[in-house]
C-alpha cells in the first residue's frame, strides 16, 4: 500500500487536510492541491495512481479536469456536494471511477479508495521523481543534482526517496523508519544519523540545511519549494565544476528564502 500515490484536489483546506491525514495514516503517499492549476502541474510531475477530485474548485469546473484526467488513464474518485442522480451520472460520464457525495464518513471514504485500488492491480511505484534540478531514479537507484551524480548509500537513497515522495509534507522519524527501512530495528536515532549523512552530500552547508529541513516536534521534510524555485533556470554547461554548481543552488536557495 505504501507504494500507492494519491493526489487530493480539494478547495476546502480543512477537508483537504483531514483527507490527507487519514490517507497517510492508512499508509498511502499523499500530495495535496487546492485548485486546478496547481492540480494539473502536480499530476504531471508526480503521476499519482489515484486522484481524489472535488467537483467544484475555486478556479474552474472539476468535471472538465476529470475529462482531462480520464485521457491520462488516471483513477478518479470524485467528491461532490451535488447529490442528484443527474449530477452523479454527469460525474461518472466525465470519467470518474467512483462518486462520493458530501458529507461522508471517513470509513466509507477509505473503503472506496481501497476498492478502487483493488480493482486496479497494476499499480506500481513511480519509476522516478523529477523535481527539476533534482532527479531520483528508483529503477537504477541513482540521484542527480544539477546533472551531477550523487554517490549515496542504499540507506541514504531510500531516505531521500521517501522524503521526496512525500512532496514536502513533514514525516515523523517513526514514519521515515517504517517507509525507508521497514526491516530496521525501531531506533529513531538511526533516522537522525542517516539524515546527517545525507545532508553532507546534498547540502551546501549541512549545518544550515535547505533541502532536508528539520520540523520541530515532528521530524523532517523535503523542501520542494527551494528545488522548484530554481528548477527552471539554466544549469549551465557541463564544464562547470561541482563547487560552482552547488554555489548556484545555494545562492538560489537564499534568494528564495528572502
Amino acid at each position: 500500500m505504501a507504494s500507492v500515490c494519491i493526489q487530493i484536489v480539494e478547495g476546502n483546506p480543512h477537508l483537504r487536510s483531514l483527507l490527507g491525514w487519514h490517507l497517510q495514516q492508512a499508509g498511502y503517499w499523499v500530495h495535496q492541491s487546492a485548485d486546478l492549476q496547481q492540480a494539473r502541474d502536480m499530476f504531471v510531475s508526480r503521476q499519482p495512481h489515484l486522484i481524489i477530485l472535488d467537483s467544484e474548485l475555486p478556479d474552474g469546473d472539476g468535471l472538465e479536469f476529470c475529462r482531462w484526467l480520464q485521457q491520462q488513464q488516471a483513477l478518479i474518485l470524485m467528491l461532490s456536494a451535488r447529490n442528484t442522480e443527474a449530477d452523479i451520472v454527469a460525474g461518472l460520464r466525465a470519467g470518474a471511477d467512483d462518486y462520493l457525495t458530501k458529507p461522508f464518513g471517513m470509513q466509507e471514504f477509505l473503503a472506496r479508495v481501497e476498492a478502487l485500488i483493488r480493482r486496479n492491480r497494476t499499480i506500481t511505484a513511480p519509476a522516478s521523481l523529477d523535481y527539476g534540478d533534482l532527479k531520483i531514479d528508483l529503477i537504477q537507484r541513482r540521484v542527480r543534482l544539477k546533472n551531477e551524480l550523487i554517490d549515496l548509500t542504499p540507506q541514504e537513497f531510500s531516505l531521500l526517496y521517501v522524503l521526496a515522495q512525500a512532496g514536502g509534507a513533514p514525516l515523523s522519524r517513526a514514519e521515515l523508519l517504517r517507509k525507508a527501512w521497514p526491516d530496521e530495528i525501531d531506533n529513531h536515532r538511526t533516522v537522525d544519523t542517516h539524515v546527517l549523512s545525507l545532508r553532507k552530500k546534498i547540502e551546501i552547508d549541512p549545518r544550515q540545511p535547505n533541502l532536508i529541513q528539520t520540523v520541530r516536534n515532528v521530524g523532517y521534510r523535503f523542501n520542494v519549494e527551494i528545488v522548484k524555485a530554481h528548477s527552471g533556470l539554466d544549469g549551465g554547461t557541463k564544464a562547470r565544476s561541482k563547487s560552482r554548481n552547488r554555489s548556484s543552488v545555494h545562492s538560489l536557495s537564499q534568494a528564495a528564502e528572502n
